[in-house]
């Protein structure tokens, strides 16, 4: 898309952008409703299959991350139990060679979903430790393949970030190396180099705007086995610097410019975000 046609699209009214939109979306009234709607999706998920005595395979995102309290809570309240939940991670941070962050670091994606989640259901219910994998750069297709073990993805959530990465999949940083939509979406859990852009959200977001505290790489699942999942769900929870990318995700042109247009098409996949986030978006000074 041209710039002018971003700036058109962006200034859509939203019942326009629905009938233009090619990935369905629904909007709630404020992000703590997106967030109990993410929280409530993923325990709905876990019973449904329980009652059914299934289990329940999902891939789950560090960002957004507040729902997650909601989800421990309930989950220890109902007795909910995850023993036979299959929890793949998006991703995780590496440092500048490409080599993992220790756990104990504060933005450590893996320690944070074992501290704050797993670890805190109550022993009974929790997962076992086999059934939460994390994506490593040493054994890369290790995830790839235990998905693929225990029959694939019940639904996959996420986030979606500044310049519209779904986990890591960033837009491509080469200017002599052009990666196609095709080999976007067939692409596998792999190392990646973050683009400036990710840095600066993720500082401002994590570090008080301190860039240098960011890992400058991470591993990530790839989009092959992120469409593959039968349901997706994508919540825009990030407030102003949301606005212009969920429009691009629903509506705009499929490009690996922006990673997340890959998921328009999906036969069951679907953004969630608040009233503010959806509004047309009128460039000006502030």
């Amino acid at each position: 898309m041209s710039n002018d046609e971003v700036i058109r699209l962006n200034a859509l009214p939203v019942e326009l952008l629905r009938q233009r939109a090619r990935l369905p979306f629904r909007v709630l009234p404020d992000i703590p409703a997106v967030l109990d709607d993410f929280a409530n999706s993923l325990l709905d998920e876990i019973r449904t299959r329980n009652r059914r005595g299934e289990p329940t395979r999902l891939i789950l995102p560090v960002g957004p991350v507040a729902q997650y309290r909601k989800v421990v809570e309930i989950s220890n309240r109902e007795r909910l139990s995850w023993r036979n939940v299959h929890a793949f991670n998006m991703d995780e941070f590496l440092d500048w060679q490409g080599r993992p962050i220790p756990t104990s670091h504060p933005l450590s994606f893996e320690g944070f979903m074992r501290r704050q989640v797993f670890e805190r259901l109550d022993p009974e219910i929790r997962i076992p430790d086999g059934n939460a994998l994390f994506p490593h750069p040493f054994r890369i297709d290790e995830i790839g393949e235990r998905i693929a073990a225990v029959g694939g993805i019940d639904c996959c959530y996420g986030g979606i970030g500044y310049h519209g990465h779904v986990a890591f999949n960033e837009p491509p940083l080469s200017r002599w190396h052009r990666i196609s939509v095709g080999e976007m979406r067939n692409s596998l859990t792999r190392v990646v180099v973050l683009g400036d852009d990710s840095i600066v959200v993720q500082s401002i977001n994590s570090a008080g705007g301190c860039s240098a505290a960011i890992p400058p790489m991470a591993v990530t699942l790839g989009m092959k086995d992120i469409l593959a999942a039968r349901r997706i769900r994508l919540y825009c929870a990030g407030g102003e610097r949301h606005r212009a990318i969920f429009r691009l995700s629903v509506a705009g042109e499929v490009t690996v410019d922006y990673p997340s247009t890959l998921v328009q098409g999906h036969p069951d996949a679907e953004v969630v975000t608040d009233t503010a986030t959806a509004q047309p978006i009128q460039v000006g000074l502030r």
